[in-house]
């Protein structure tokens, strides 16, 4: 896999997590834990974008 295309793969696991993120802070009761791991994992993924695009 070239490095355009696993950036490109980050950006749509980007775009899912911020879907899932807004679904469930629309829930009648926001999972507080589910909400921290959505979280923590869109940071992980906009980190390992950015160091990509720093190279």
């Amino acid at each position: 896999m070239n490095v355009e295309s696993h950036v490109e793969n980050l950006n749509t696991k980007h775009s899912e997590i911020e879907r899932n993120i807004t679904a469930e802070q629309h829930r009648p009761v926001p999972d507080t834990m589910r909400l921290m791991e959505l979280k923590r994992e869109k940071l992980r993924i906009k980190e390992e974008i950015r160091s990509f695009k720093s190279h």
